[in-house]
């Protein structure tokens, strides 16, 4: 029995990366269970959130997004960032993942921070509204990223930016199957098919790289 389940959510999950719509690989619909390690202080020691902080250059009064924010992580971050006079957008395309960010900002009284459910292909940003886009290990999730950059490039206010975090493809621990993980020239190229002028940071993550795309 518990092969035969097995076996079909594999398959599940198998049709997901393949077909023309939703995300690259699985998708995540189970915030109880994934808080356990995604909001785990440990992530702490090798996300190391205050760099990533520190990196997108945030002042206080912007409006940044969390794209792909999933149980919150980094929002708690971002809206220390921005203050009491800015606002963190956490959208995510799963509908329990925003249910469960709309309840942890309720419950530590996040009140300069909003979840919102957005579909799979657009991003739905008004054009000209934010300063800063974050987008920790979702980008390689995203299907036609050239035109999704596109998308968000229209979302940015002058001078705003895209601040990619995921995993570089020489890391060979844990993280997204191989074959999904893309390179900083791939990722590079996609930024600027969207618009957007593409910079690798210097940074200290084990697992990771940072990349920027400023409109």
């Amino acid at each position: 029995m518990w092969k035969k389940v097995g076996l079909v959510a594999f398959l599940a999950a198998a049709l997901v990366g393949c077909s023309g719509s939703g995300p690259i690989g699985h998708r995540f619909t189970n915030p109880e269970k994934l808080s356990k390690r995604w909001d785990n202080p440990s992530r702490d020691e090798w996300q190391k959130p205050n760099e990533v902080i520190t990196a997108m250059d945030i002042q206080e009064g912007m409006t940044v997004v969390d794209l792909g924010a999933g149980t919150g992580y980094f929002v708690p971050h971002l809206a220390r960032a921005v203050g009491a006079t800015g606002k963190v957008l956490a959208l995510d395309v799963e509908e329990p993942m925003v249910a469960h960010l709309s309840a942890r900002f309720e419950g530590a009284a996040l009140t300069n921070a909003s979840a919102k459910l957005v579909p799979y292909e657009d991003p739905q940003l008004q054009p000209g509204s934010v300063d800063r886009i974050l987008v920790v290990n979702t980008w390689h999730h995203i299907r036609n990223r050239g035109q999704y950059a596109a998308k968000l490039a229209a979302g940015l206010k002058k001078g705003g930016a895209v601040v990619i975090v995921d995993y570089a493809k020489d890391y060979d621990g844990p993280g997204p199957p191989m074959h999904i993980r893309l390179s900083l020239e791939k990722v590079s190229e996609e930024l600027a098919a969207g618009g957007l002028k593409a910079e690798v940071l210097t940074e200290t993550l084990p697992k990771q790289y940072i990349i920027v795309g400023r409109k």
